[in-house]
């Protein structure tokens, strides 16, 4: 009798713990991972959370706060565990493998109408994943140049503008004519040097991946991926023009130097501004620059965050209207402000709030529509090329260890070798 009582209490608090659950009274209860950091985007988010429970009693949303640090591993064990929230909050370029794993729901026939036309096609191409949509763009987050404006100023160098931006030939003089004297005209933070390299090189043509007819993808480190590559490395080692010990920071590392006025530049994320606001000095006076252009213009990578449900989740349904809920355009601006990013979605971008020069929102949202998807976005084995092949390669090139010629052998050869496993 006993052992039969203490299975029935195990068997109840299996029960309590299973994720999207209905309880006893019939109310549904969904987990959402959300990955908001920031102070304002974790409020900005526990007070939609909110929002929906006071509104919709029978299905009930439980905020669960993750972590981007290890997010890919950790949705791997809840994946393979069965113990995946309900609603998960991730990035675009992590979502191919968990899409192709069946692990992920295909919400193409759960979206609403208005959230389909919202949000531009490009922004649906980061996770589209064979004829399925696996998750929902909603913010996103150009790399922009963070400059001392005084610094440009008194230098009388030409201000680029969204309308009329500096080449990448004309970046690299004007970085040379800025440097001089224990000071560099910019920092480049690239302990991950990757997805700034891979993106910033839309610009200029770059492709990297190419898809053949079969499907299979292969790298191809052409012309046009090596322009922005090159650039950096003779900033940094040919013209003295970019901070060599910058080269291996994250980007926040290298704001104490900016502020104290030894860059004059540094290439950030855009959500940085809210960091830059908190920290800088008192009548430190700093702007928002687009990025260099090349032949594709003002083109860049981006990998949107994303709002996708778990194939296990029994209520995908009530999950779909939880997303379509969060981003409603007026709830979709809040988010955008409370993380200092982009929205995706048409009518959100052209909230007055987010077109206001002050902090250089105009800056970011005029440089929207130049956005495209990153080039890996649906290449399967991405993270193990990128940890495995890329990363150290593309950090030994910018130190100056190796050369442009076994750069391109050990991305071409070893990563498509990498590839080839998750191609088969």
């Amino acid at each position: 009798m006993r052992a039969r009582l203490l299975a029935l209490a195990l068997l109840l608090l299996l029960a309590g713990c299973s994720s999207g659950g209905a309880r006893d009274d019939g109310r549904i209860t969904l987990r959402f991972q959300s990955l908001a950091w920031q102070e304002e985007s974790v409020e900005a988010n526990k007070e939609l959370v909110e929002e929906w429970n006071a509104t919709h009693p029978d299905v009930r949303v439980e905020y669960v706060q993750g972590t981007w640090d290890s997010v890919h591993d950790q949705l791997l064990t809840a994946f393979e565990g069965g113990e995946a929230p309900d609603i998960i909050h991730d990035a675009s370029d992590d979502l191919a493998d968990f899409a192709y794993g069946g692990y992920l729901a295909d919400l193409t026939d759960l979206l609403t109408a208005r959230l389909k036309s919202d949000i531009p096609r490009r922004s649906w191409e980061t996770t589209i994943f064979g004829d399925g949509v696996y998750g929902v763009p909603f913010l996103q987050e150009p790399r922009v140049l963070i400059a001392n404006a005084q610094w440009l100023k008194r230098s009388g160098v030409r201000i680029p503008t969204p309308e009329k931006p500096w080449s990448w030939d004309e970046f690299r003089r004007i970085t040379e004519q800025l440097s001089g004297l224990g000071k560099y005209g910019i920092a480049w933070p690239l302990k991950e040097p990757v997805s700034a390299t891979l993106n910033l090189s839309l610009s200029t043509g770059g492709q990297l991946f190419h898809r053949g007819a079969d499907g299979k993808v292969t790298v191809r480190f052409e012309a046009a991926d090596q322009v922005v590559p090159r650039t950096i490395h003779a900033q940094a080692g040919t013209d003295r023009s970019a901070s060599p010990t910058t080269l291996g920071s994250g980007g926040s590392d290298t704001l104490p130097g900016f502020f104290g006025g030894r860059y004059a530049m540094v290439p950030l994320g855009f959500s940085y501004r809210q960091q830059i606001v908190q920290q800088a000095p008192k009548g430190f006076d700093w702007q928002v620059l687009p990025a260099p252009a090349g032949a594709g213009g003002l083109t860049q990578g981006v990998s949107p965050q994303t709002l996708s449900v778990a194939e296990d989740s029994p209520h995908k349904k009530e999950a779909a209207a939880f997303i379509d809920f969060l981003l409603r355009p007026q709830n979709m601006v809040r988010l955008a402000l409370g993380d200092w990013m982009l929205p995706t979605g048409d009518r959100a971008l052209n909230d007055p709030a987010l077109r206001t020069p002050e902090h250089g929102w105009s800056t970011g949202t005029a440089l929207a529509a130049h956005l495209r998807p990153a080039p890996a976005q649906t290449v399967r084995g991405y993270p193990e090329w990128k940890d495995k092949v890329a990363t150290p390669a593309l950090q030994e090139y910018y130190s100056g260890a190796i050369g442009i010629g076994e750069l391109r052998q050990r991305l071409e050869e070893d990563g498509n070798l990498v590839l080839a496993r998750y191609q088969r």
